[in-house]
């Protein structure tokens, strides 16, 4: 119900405000341009065009606190001074596009006004036309000279009288009825309009995207250092060190003439230093490249199907094998998709379909845990998106309240 009246609400203000600002950008413009000859021309125009940049701004906020539609603002152009200023704006291809948008907005924002006065004001009326009629008429008189009263009249047919209200009353139900998806309808061309001219561009997002996957795979490559230093530092480094004092020892003993006992003891405490050190190597090793995936990503899963706590059925359809890097990307994300339904989600089974064939790698992991899984709220989602967007992936989530959840990664192929 909330969601049906801030859409009324939406396509009530989006002509009002529309004219408004068309009007106001119009005069800037023509005003600017008459005075163009002159030194106020030029910054009179600016203006105008900065204005519409806010009144796009206005439109955004009230898309997405009506609409829940979140389009996220164009990068600007910045130049020092205050003729840089002026320069940058007249040289904002999106400055300009919020222009556009002025002048576009009020043919888009006619169509959902007329649903609402169709759908819902006419929807009204005619549910209680029995009631209005005793209101809204027009006398008609006779040559006689009677006259009656005529509230509502169809090619010559009154249906003022019963039972042929019924049929008013019955299209004012179901206008009332189709009014909201009149009015959801009705929005499409202004949503269009509102994403292709207020938000960013396709280059300027594909820039965007760039700078961003850019920097997340910088901060996750300087993370993964400092992770394997750690490791290195605090487990295996800290064995080979002991291993060595071991190893001098042992020769110590051996020049003493020792027991015997005594240095058996010392050669078993290095032998198991060196075997715990070998571990931790190899784990360290498997946590940057697992050796099972070089036998496919197929044989992968199902080494890491079998490992998990949670019981989990692979399927598997590798037409085309992928690069190594979309491999261990793929294979990363099971594990922590699978490591989040068995700590998270209470799921008592999952499932795993990876196909990779025309140039796409797509995976998609289910458990019938409880749901709840969003994106960017602390489950390890985040992460998951950040590392498949590096290589210009995707990663989607359907997890309603109750399960079950769905996580679905798509990489391109290279």
């Amino acid at each position: 119900m909330r969601q049906r009246l801030c859409a009324l609400l939406y396509a009530v203000l989006a002509l009002p405000i529309a004219l408004v600002g068309m009007v106001l950008v119009l005069y800037g413009l023509l005003i600017g341009g008459a005075l163009s000859v002159t030194a106020l021309g030029p910054w009179l125009i600016a203006l105008t065009v900065r204005g519409a940049v806010g009144i796009g701004a206005l439109q955004r906020r009230l898309a997405a606190a009506l609409l829940g539609i979140r389009v996220d603002p164009p990068a600007r152009r910045a130049e020092p001074g205050a003729f840089g200023w002026r320069r940058a704006v007249l040289g904002d291809r999106a400055a300009w596009r919020a222009v556009g948008w002025v002048f576009a907005a009020p043919l888009t924002a006619i169509p959902p006004l007329a649903a609402v006065v169709c759908g819902y004001v006419y929807g009204v009326l005619f549910a209680l036309h029995p009631l209005f009629k005793r209101w809204n008429y027009r006398t008609v008189h006779h040559p006689d000279g009677s006259a009656h009263h005529v509230s509502l009249e169809i090619a010559n047919v009154q249906l003022d009288s019963w039972p042929r209200w019924l049929i008013v009353v019955a299209a004012g139900a179901l206008l009332l009825f189709l009014a909201p998806w009149l009015v959801r309808c009705s929005l499409v061309p202004h949503r269009l309009l509102l994403r292709t001219l207020l938000g960013p561009d396709a280059a300027g997002q594909r820039i965007r995207t760039l700078e961003e996957t850019r920097a997340q795979a910088v901060d996750g490559a300087a993370a993964t250092l400092r992770r394997i230093e750690r490791d290195l530092h605090d487990g295996t480094q800290a064995r080979l060190v002991g291993l060595g004092m071991h190893l001098t020892l042992i020769a110590e003993l051996v020049a003493a003439d020792a027991d015997r006992d005594q240095v058996l003891a010392t050669v078993e405490t290095a032998r198991s230093n060196a075997k715990q050190a070998v571990a931790d190597l190899r784990v360290l090793v498997k946590g940057i490249h697992p050796p099972v995936l070089d036998q496919g990503l197929d044989t992968a899963l199902a080494t890491l199907a079998a490992d998990s706590p949670l019981p989990v059925t692979v399927t598997a359809d590798i037409a085309e094998r992928p690069s190594p890097a979309l491999e261990s990307i793929a294979y990363f994300c099971t594990t922590e998709l699978l490591a989040n339904a068995a700590k998270h989600s209470a799921a008592s089974q999952a499932h795993v379909t990876v196909h990779a064939g025309h140039g796409v790698l797509r995976l998609s992991v289910r458990d019938d845990g409880r749901g709840g899984a969003v994106v960017g709220a602390g489950s390890g989602l985040t992460g998951l998106l950040a590392r498949v967007r590096t290589v210009d992936g995707t990663l989607t989530c359907e997890s309603p309240a109750g399960g079950p959840t769905l996580v679905t990664v798509t990489l391109p192929f290279r």
